[in-house]
């Protein structure tokens, strides 16, 4: 059996998100989410661990195709690390840490008004 990474090529609204999850385009995904201008990711991280490591490779990879970084860190807010967000300046992006609910909400906004907008979604339970 192959396991290949989730990606979804498209952009889409969450319709739902909570039990550890997202649903979106008519499918569901358990576990975190970067939703960018190439698609929507599963991605690694966890409430107990919203930063670090590899997990931005690809925000900075694409940060030329959109302006706007819509973080949602968990069921509460968290603060970026000082060197992330010094980073995120760096390349041109600005981001805002919110409550993944919030984030998700934000994120609806701004994809129904074609805002350059990306989002990485913390899943909650």
């Amino acid at each position: 059996m192959e396991v290949r990474q989730a990606h979804f090529p498209g952009r889409a609204p969450i319709e739902a998100y909570g039990n550890g999850g997202f649903r979106f385009a008519e499918m569901s995904h358990r576990g975190s989410l970067l939703c960018l201008p190439s698609g929507i990711y599963g991605w690694d991280a966890t409430p107990e661990s919203p930063f670090g490591g590899d997990r931005f490779d690809l925000i900075f990879k694409e940060a030329e195709s959109f302006r706007f970084l819509i973080y949602g860190t968990g069921p509460d807010i968290r603060r970026l690390p000082p060197a992330l967000a010094a980073r995120l300046r760096q390349a041109g992006l600005s981001c805002d840490p919110m409550s993944t609910g919030a984030a998700v909400r934000t994120f609806n906004v701004m994809v129904a008004e074609n805002r350059p907008v990306a989002a990485a979604l913390v899943a909650i339970d």
